[in-house]
């Protein structure tokens, strides 16, 4: 019988793993019967294996004796070689591959891996070949207490209800031990509290946090800080501990009403505070928080009902009095109020505590301010006839003063809502007088403004809205009601109605309009035509013979005579203009001569007087475009060839005459050093009330060698340091030439021959640049004659 052992240290529950054989190796031997009496029989295998244990944290400084292995094969000539594969193979195990001893090479923890799975193999060393079938074996570790409990958050944060019950529920707190809960009590956790007592309790087994004292106050204190302690064993000696902080904060409830600071509050207004406007403001005290210190504010009592009211600012919980009707201060000068406050929100819970309301009374003074005159009225109506005589009175306003001082008031019209200033007040006694002739037909209504002033205080000011209703006279004459365009056939019959004309009125009378018609009397008698009043605002145009002909009269004037039936009556003459023209049997116009189309064509006197106008206009336009092409035309610096040589300097300046000597200096162009300085010039304030300016001395410019640009640079600093220069930019033109010029001067003003006396053939000898000079005045007398 061959026996395979695989040790462990002993406290871990040592195995041995036997394998009894009979006979040679492959035979099979009779081990016993079974419940029926068959015999049992065991077949050989070269394998047989059990569960490996280790223990975790191994603190020796040997390795770690896991087990061994052994082969039936292994006759131990060293011919079998072992091999273990796996989970940690080679680096947490080795194998002895000739012994077959097992160790751990480095400390396990049972909270990183609780077993491993490896394999083993036995091998013959020279052919490789498998003496036995690959068998699985597991390594299991060991747990032992190397880990205290650990809470799932820390620090907690619970809220439970204020005056709550005792045992009520605040939180659950959970520790995790990561030792093997399946192995003795190293993951067993017991809760405990060490600080929080005796406000709060924990169950041990649970962790669940209760309250443990009643009538918790939020207003006394707010916020705990208990510290839960979570011991694994059971809480026994020895086991690990961990801690965590549990923050718990009451909340508020309802339990305290609102109270006011006092009894009695006064506030003081001025009698001329807007409608709408704060007049107080009053709070009461709530120890509560949020929703549960919201109150709401009454009235419920007041010696000025409606006079005031009063809301609630939800965001300070602040009760705002609001004024509602206006204040007069001589009317009445002091208000009592009685306000209520109550919870918005009550627990019924709490209705044991007292009511959650209470009240206050509030004083309001009424203090007395300079007031405007008040009108007795809002507004006012007035009517006056349009055909009333100027300085009519048409009505009045009254205004007092509102004040002890009862101060007079003095009256007047806002001009801006009376820009033709036809009326005016009574600065006295408020009487409205017309000041300028009405026409109901042009303004029917006039919206006015009166002013009203305190005579010891101007600035004390009101204004109240006239109306005046303009009433209608009948002084206008009912007309055409529109311009009618009537013609006759010349095949008409006697009696024939050719139109029907009616009258319009500005006038509006209160029973409505009612007109006459009629023929003038002048033209009764020789009349060809006839009008028919029908009545009915309207009439009939008649003929009164039975052909007319456009060769003997183109064109009739009817004068219809149109009246009103008011008082006094009006009546007017309007001229109906009649064409003859030519019909068709059915009463068709067919033709109108000439003479009635441009009777009909003509223009008006407005249209002439147009177009009058804008011929005029353009004729000026015109002139004045002939005028500025003219202006523009400037006359040229050399009008002839002759003229050149006396036209190299032109002076645009108008002079004195022949008795202004001292306008321009010849002598200055002859020689520039000669230069006076004691004249006066005639463009600017005399020296003698500005003192002359003491210049520089500038070099004396040397007639062999003067340049042009040392005499411009003179004459430059001259004007730059002149004080009496005019105050504008200035034109200086100076004809200086210069000295050493090869062609010597060329001005004739130093000349004394005449044109005929000069030789000008020098001029071709100076070169290309005086060709021009050369060809216009050199060549032959006669030349230049010709």
């Amino acid at each position: 019988m061959e026996i395979y052992v695989f040790s462990l240290p002993i406290w871990h529950g040592l195995r041995a793993l036997r394998r009894t054989t009979g006979g040679r190796r492959g035979s099979a031997g009779l081990t016993g019967q079974d419940a029926n009496g068959v015999p049992l029989r065991r077949s050989k295998r070269g394998w047989m294996w059990n569960q490996f244990f280790l223990l975790e944290e191994y603190t020796g400084t040997d390795m770690q004796y896991v087990g061994k292995l052994h082969s039936d094969g292994d006759r131990g000539d060293g011919s079998v070689r072992y091999v273990l594969t796996g989970e940690g193979a080679g680096s947490l195990f080795k194998i002895d591959e000739k012994s077959g001893d097992i160790h751990a090479t480095k400390r396990l923890d049972r909270e990183e891996k609780a077993y491993y799975i490896l394999h083993a193999k036995a091998i013959n060393r020279f052919t490789n070949e498998a003496l036995e079938g690959q068998s699985e074996f597991i390594i299991k570790i060991h747990d032992i207490n190397d880990n205290e409990p650990r809470f799932t958050k820390d620090p907690y944060m619970a809220r439970v209800p204020e005056m709550s019950d005792i045992g009520t529920s605040v939180i659950q707190v959970t520790a995790i031990d990561a030792d093997d809960p399946t192995y003795g009590n190293s993951a067993r956790v017991v809760y405990s509290i060490l600080e929080g007592q005796p406000y709060f309790s924990v169950d041990p087994e649970t962790g669940l946090i209760k309250t443990a004292l009643p009538g918790m106050d939020r207003e006394v204190k707010e916020n705990y800080q208990v510290v839960i302690q979570a011991k694994d064993m059971a809480g026994q000696m020895g086991g690990l501990s961990g801690t965590t902080t549990v923050s718990i904060t009451l909340s508020d409830v309802n339990d305290n009403p609102p109270r006011f600071t006092k009894t009695v509050y006064e506030f003081r207004v001025p009698e001329s505070t807007e409608l709408g406007s704060v007049v107080g403001v009053i709070r009461a005290m709530d120890a509560d928080i949020g929703e549960n210190a919201e109150m709401d504010y009454r009235i419920i009592g007041s010696d000025g009902p409606g006079m005031f009211d009063i809301s609630t600012n939800r965001s300070t919980q602040d009760g705002v009095i609001v004024l509602r009707k206006p204040l007069d201060f001589e009317r009445k000068r002091q208000y009592s109020l009685r306000i209520q406050v109550e919870n918005s929100h009550i627990n019924p819970r709490f209705f044991s505590v007292g009511p959650f309301r209470d009240e206050a009374t509030i004083k309001i003074i009424v203090e007395d301010v300079d007031e405007p005159p008040v009108f007795e009225r809002t507004s006012y109506v007035m009517e006056v006839k349009e055909d009333a005589a100027r300085n009519t009175v048409i009505g009045s306003v009254s205004a007092s003063d509102p004040d002890d001082k009862n101060s007079l008031v003095r009256y007047s019209i806002d001009r801006r809502t009376d820009m033709d200033r036809m009326f005016n007040v009574h600065a006295g006694n408020g009487s409205v007088f017309i000041l300028r002739e009405l026409d109901r037909e042009e303004s029917a209504w006039h919206n006015i403004s009166v002013i009203a002033t305190e005579f010891n205080n101007p600035r004390q000011i009101s204004r109240v809205p006239v109306y005046i209703r303009v009433l209608d006279v009948n002084d206008n004459a009912p007309t055409f009601a529109t311009n009618y365009e009537t013609f006759v056939c010349e095949n008409a019959k006697a009696n024939q109605r050719i139109q029907t004309v009616s009258a319009a009125d500005p006038d509006e009378p209160l029973g409505g309009h009612r007109f006459f018609f009629s023929l003038a009397q002048e033209a009764a008698g020789k009349a060809n035509f006839s009008v028919r009043d029908n009545k009915d605002n309207t009439a009939w145009i008649l003929t009164r013979r039975n052909s007319y002909n456009s060769l003997q009269k183109s064109i009739y004037h009817v004068p219809v005579v149109i009246s009103d039936g008011e008082f006094p009556m009006q009546s007017s003459t309007n001229t109906l203009t009649i064409r003859v023209c030519t019909c068709d049997r059915e009463g068709n116009m067919k033709l109108c001569n000439a003479e009635a189309f441009t009777a009909r064509a003509g223009l008006s006197t407005g249209a002439l007087v147009a177009i009058l106008l804008c011929v005029i206009i353009l004729l000026m336009i015109v002139v004045l475009f002939a005028a500025l092409r003219r202006q523009r035309k400037k006359e040229p610096l050399i009008i002839s060839k002759e003229d050149v040589r006396d036209n190299v300097v032109s002076y645009n300046d108008e002079g004195g005459g022949e008795e202004d000597t001292q306008a321009f200096d010849i002598g200055t162009l002859r020689n520039p050093e000669a230069i006076e300085e004691s004249k006066q010039r005639r463009d600017i304030v005399p020296e003698t009330f500005y003192p002359p300016v003491r210049r520089p001395a500038l070099p004396p410019i040397r007639d062999t060698n003067g340049d042009v640009r040392d005499f411009i640079n003179q004459r430059l600093q001259d004007n730059d340091s002149d004080p009496t220069a005019p105050p504008y930019d200035s034109l200086a033109t100076y004809a200086y030439e210069g000295n050493g010029s090869v062609a010597e001067s060329l001005s004739s003003l130093d000349s004394v021959t005449t044109e005929g006396d000069q030789d000008y053939n020098y001029l071709s000898e100076w070169g290309p640049r005086f060709k021009k000079l050369a060809d216009m005045y050199g060549g032959d007398d006669s030349d230049r004659d010709s």
